[in-house]
């Protein structure tokens, strides 16, 4: 992969504004006992080439953050831009291949096919949105693999990989279409701490390549990364501390 210019994909350049832009976000979810508020109020940009962390208890909001950025899932009210485009008008024909190309995601287990090869698995999203002519895809996985640190591993199935090395699998593809975000659901919960390193190593390397990318994580020590942003029971921490500090003055 060579270091490259990114551009929205309605042809803008990236620096222009935000690659990612939330704009009063809300996400409920009708449950037995009443309306579950999953996120409320979110205002949140973030620029090309960023490495962000969304930080947080279990519950906070997080996943479903990184849904709506993905594409996963569409907010419940408010705006959901990402790459130049309304993410939540996209129509449902079209959503998962907009995302194939737009967003890779890295699941927190992986979610390998396990009948397929390590490479295999990283050629599906080519095959899916048809990126580039079938006789290349291979080269390509490769080529990701290599970047990641498994090509010796691309024949293997996903079984005999180890858990960091699987990651790794992930990881790669979700590079295969050259997507400018990649976004992951804790990368590193299911990790010993030195493979967890590698694998936020591998991250920053994306970034050093164009590549935006947005994790989420419950661990707020992270090292190489340029952000974090905290939820607080669906909400953005900072944004509360201003709302009641300003109540503290109206109040007084």
């Amino acid at each position: 992969m060579e270091l490259r210019d990114r551009k929205t994909n309605d042809g803008r350049p990236a620096g222009d504004g935000p690659l990612i832009a939330l704009r009063k976000v809300g996400k409920s979810y009708a449950t037995p006992a009443g309306l579950y508020l999953a996120l409320r109020d979110i205002d949140l940009e973030i620029g090309a080439g960023e490495f962000v962390a969304l930080v947080g208890k279990s519950g906070s909001g997080k996943t479903t953050l990184l849904n709506l950025i993905g594409g996963i899932d569409r907010p419940s009210e408010g705006e959901v831009i990402v790459a130049g485009v309304a993410a939540h008008q996209v129509p449902e024909n079209s959503l998962a291949r907009w995302r194939g190309k737009t967003v890779g995601v890295v699941f927190q287990f992986f979610q390998l096919l396990p009948t397929l090869t390590v490479a295999e698995n990283v050629m599906l999203p080519m095959d899916f949105c048809n990126v580039r002519p079938p006789r290349h895809r291979r080269a390509r996985a490769l080529e990701l693999l290599d970047l990641v640190g498994i090509a010796d591993q691309a024949d293997k199935l996903p079984s005999a990989l180890s858990g960091g090395q699987q990651q790794r699998a992930a990881i790669a593809r979700a590079l295969a279409n050259d997507p400018p975000i990649v976004i992951a659901d804790e990368p590193t919960g299911n990790l010993d701490s030195v493979t967890a390193r590698a694998v936020l190593d591998l991250f920053r390397k994306l970034i050093d390549l164009g590549t935006t990318v947005v994790i989420a994580t419950h661990e707020r020590d992270i090292s190489g990364i340029d952000r974090t942003v905290e939820l607080v029971d669906g909400a953005i921490a900072s944004k509360l501390s201003a709302a009641a500090s300003q109540l503290t003055q109206d109040i007084n």
